[in-house]
């Protein structure tokens, strides 16, 4: 078995973040949302949520440490200097409001050689304090200049 191979299915413990109603707000607002269930308690409740929505792609925000735990882990050997990024998706299955404690466990899913490059595929699930869960993420890396 390759090194390569021996990185793929590597997990890394899982890392927490417990979403703030005024983190919420200010993420809606720097991405020009405009529906009161982000930014208004009585809106969102009225839409039968408990607390603001974060709008779906603030899932960057909860998922970013822990797929940054794997792309910086020596372990698996992206050169930062070297990455741009790739692609990234997000699957939702539920959605998160203020008060939801994430919990995020990040996942090497591809690591492959092609043309001087390396392509880095990481998973991330997050899951919620029901162990619901949210968001499912790929991120992949691109590193140039790799033999």
């Amino acid at each position: 078995m390759s090194i390569i191979a021996e990185r793929v299915g590597k997990t890394y413990p899982p890392i927490r973040y417990a979403i703030g109603r005024e983190k919420v707000r200010e993420y809606a607002s720097a991405v020009g949302e405009i529906n009161r269930i982000h930014f208004d308690v009585d809106a969102a409740r009225a839409a039968g949520y408990p607390d603001v929505v974060a709008p779906p792609m603030f899932a960057v925000v909860y998922q970013m440490p822990a797929v940054m735990t794997a792309m910086l882990d020596p372990d698996i050997g992206v050169d930062y200097a070297r990455m741009v990024h790739g692609a990234q998706t997000f699957r939702w299955e539920d959605v998160a409001v203020a008060g939801d404690e994430m919990e995020t466990i990040a996942t090497v899913r591809d690591i492959t050689q092609r043309d001087g490059m390396g392509f880095y595929i990481f998973e991330t699930v997050t899951k919620n304090q029901r162990r619901e869960t949210v968001c499912t993420g790929i991120w992949t890396s691109i590193v140039r200049g790799v033999s």
